[in-house]
């Protein structure tokens, strides 16, 4: 077969990509995907008057309020982004500040009965483009992905967002196909919409 590689041949060491190439395959990866989606959640959330930072936000606060803080928690960004996505919700009347009788100065973002209207005209489209998606993903195949980068996304939380992880330790095995019992699956909003945003804000709150 000469210098041809043969079927089922396992690549010698030397072929294989090093740990920090695989780092930085999987980050442009997510990198690259999550630009797809947030062009999808501008769409989707137009005609609502909203931006996918805007839904994002005000799905977080859907079940109950939240704190700024908590809010930045959940969606995985910087305070900031979300003090400045919230103050324009209060501004136009999707949101309110309420106290926080956990911590005086901590108030809470609470959807108003507009956001609440605004994201529930979200949800024709958003179902629309979930089936299209599954249809061609499948249903189980992406329930399985979605299980590993919800892993991802804890085991970094856990062990590298504070601080580097420490040399030696064992990696934790991979939950890829095990989804959290809270979740409603791959296409069914939990807190709100399934899109991601950006981690920062442009000047316009987008």
């Amino acid at each position: 077969m000469g210098g041809a590689e043969r079927v089922g041949e396992v690549p010698s060491r030397q072929e294989l990509p090093s740990q920090q190439e695989l780092l930085s395959r999987a980050a442009l990866t997510v990198f690259r995907l999550n630009g797809q989606f947030l062009g999808v959640a501008e769409e989707l959330a137009r005609p609502s008057g909203l931006t996918a930072a805007w839904w994002q936000v005000l799905g977080a606060v859907l079940r109950e309020p939240l704190p700024v803080a908590g809010i930045a928690r959940e969606m995985g960004i910087t305070r900031q982004s979300v003090q400045r996505i919230a103050d324009l919700l209060v501004g136009r009347g999707l949101a309110e500040y309420v106290e926080n009788p956990a911590h005086r100065r901590a108030k809470l973002v609470r959807v108003t009965a507009a956001g609440r209207e605004a994201v529930s005209r979200i949800d024709p489209p958003h179902a629309e483009f979930a089936a299209r998606l599954a249809g061609v993903l499948g249903v189980e195949r992406s329930r399985r992905r979605w299980g590993c980068w919800s892993g991802w996304r804890g085991r970094w939380r856990r062990r590298w967002a504070s601080q580097a992880r420490p040399a030696g330790t064992a990696p934790t095995p991979s939950p890829c196909g095990a989804i959290p019992a809270r979740a409603g699956g791959p296409f069914l909003p939990v807190r709100g919409p399934v899109l991601p945003v950006r981690g920062h804000s442009s000047p316009s709150g987008v």
